[in-house]
């Protein structure tokens, strides 16, 4: 393995680390912002629904569905369900299925980052707060350890299983909570 000589430790260590700093700054700045901005109330009716909270809810429930996917996905293509052999449509369904759910949980963190703000006022909340800015700083390393050639075989895996854990935990402390006290 080829060393840094400035640094002396493996070259290879700076493929993570890059793409784990621009994460975390991501998340850090998601979170001042959240912190920062107080919120502006966007109030807005949708069609079918009594409130903007229960609109956030249900794309929240999609996201997860399209995450699911995304899992079971993953775990047929990296042979995990021995009992499938992947199929060759599985890798656009993966990739497609982690589209939609990206794209669904946008319009939720803009409504909770830009209309409501980063907020601590009980645990419950602030975990919430917390989780939704880890999610997109996770999916930022995600996504750039993609692009990144001769990372370890174990590390896509990983930021994939961080990324889907952290979307369900956002899930659990928002829209399954909302469900269940309404």
């Amino acid at each position: 393995m080829s060393r840094d000589p400035m640094t002396s430790t493996p070259a290879k260590s700076s493929k993570l680390l890059v793409p784990l700093l621009i994460g975390a700054l991501v998340s850090v700045a998601l979170g001042v912002y959240g912190g920062r901005h107080k919120g502006d109330s966007i109030v807005f009716k949708v069609s079918g629904f009594e409130n903007l909270i229960e609109v956030k809810s249900w794309l929240a429930v999609a996201a997860g569905v399209f995450a699911l996917i995304q899992l079971g996905s993953a775990l047929v293509m990296y042979g995990k369900i021995k009992a499938i052999s992947p199929p060759s449509w599985i890798g656009p369904v993966h990739r497609w299925s982690g589209r939609l759910a990206f794209f669904i949980a946008v319009p939720v963190a803009v409504f909770c980052l830009y209309g409501i703000g980063f907020q601590a006022y009980d645990a419950r909340v602030l975990v919430h707060s917390l989780l939704g800015c880890l999610f997109f700083g996770v999916f930022t390393v995600k996504m750039l350890v993609l692009t990144k050639p001769g990372v370890a075989g174990w590390v896509l895996p990983v930021v994939g299983g961080t990324v889907f854990t952290v979307l369900v935990g956002t899930i659990l402390t928002s829209a399954a909570w909302y469900f269940s006290a309404h």
